[in-house]
């Protein structure tokens, strides 16, 4: 089922709460995959209701990213939601969400701003002001749903970071549940983007799994100097790819490392053509 207005879904969660029923979220900006597909199958076997909300986010998106092509299947992606027991789907506009604000900016509209520690890194750098989007719309969607459990992936384990250090800071009374990563048989993991990809730079974009792989296989042979790692990448890269960024960071505090140890989790981020694609692996066997 899907609902366009919060209002709406207001009047579903009022009845839920009076019953005393247990509440899942998992946010999207749908083009829903298995990856997705997981979260919601989480969602659906913890909680009584589950709620998967469907929202391009505009205010997320940089200039220059792809807002206007990024792929929107809503139909497909309630399909999937109602197969796999989800109650209902949220898909609010742009102006239901925020208002008759033409300009979707802090110079108008109240953002939620997460610390610079946790911001300033890996996409954060690059993506100035995009999770300060994430934030925001996330905190909403919290406020609307107020969901007993939230539900999110791994592959975005710098948005998973900064959410979780949002709700402690907040006092947000929902528990988020973190979710594996899925990967496709190649190893490559699940993203709405890697639709934009063309076959020979899906191939490509095999490199950046296995480089994640083959520096947990150096680490779990004894390897722990950082930038002896970081040399196994480079044999996997080669003109296709713009190589963003390779950092070694806690898993939990994303504070640099300076030796790499079982809590430290790799991120990488590659440009392959006008594809931009993250992954990212921990040390430790989680």
């Amino acid at each position: 089922m899907i609902l366009h207005t919060i209002s709406e879904l207001k009047e579903y969660i009022k009845n839920w709460k009076k019953k005393g029923l247990i509440i899942g979220l998992v946010p999207t900006m749908g083009a829903l995959h298995e990856g997705h597909k997981s979260l919601i199958e989480k969602s659906v076997g913890q909680c009584d209701k589950t709620v998967v909300s469907v929202f391009v986010n505009p205010i997320q998106f940089c200039p220059g990213e792809d807002l206007e092509k990024y792929p929107r299947t809503l139909e497909a992606d309630n399909e999937l939601c109602e197969n796999i027991g989800a109650d209902v789907v949220f898909a609010p506009s742009p102006r239901e969400m925020y208002g008759e604000e033409t300009i979707l900016s802090n110079d108008f509209l109240t953002y939620v701003i997460p610390p610079y520690f946790y911001v300033n890194k890996l996409c954060g750098k690059s993506r100035v002001g995009h999770f300060d989007g994430v934030c925001t719309v996330v905190n909403k969607l919290f406020n609307i749903v107020q969901p007993d459990y939230a539900f999110f992936g791994q592959k975005d384990a710098q948005q998973l970071i900064i959410i979780k250090k949002m709700v402690k800071d907040l006092n947000i009374p929902v528990e988020i549940v973190s979710c594996p990563i899925v990967r496709e048989s190649s190893g490559l993991a699940l993203s709405s983007r890697n639709k934009y990809l063309k076959d020979e730079e899906k191939d490509s974009a095999l490199a950046l799994s296995k480089i994640l792989f083959n520096i947990k296989a150096c680490y779990a042979k004894g390897i722990t100097d950082i930038e002896a790692l970081k040399e196994t990448a480079y044999p996997y890269l080669n003109e296709t790819h713009n190589l963003e960024y390779l950092e070694f960071l806690d898993a939990e505090t994303l504070k640099e490392k300076v030796i790499a140890d079982n809590n430290t989790r790799v991120f990488i981020a590659v440009k392959i053509g006008d594809v931009r694609l993250i992954d990212n692996i921990t040390l430790g066997v989680r």
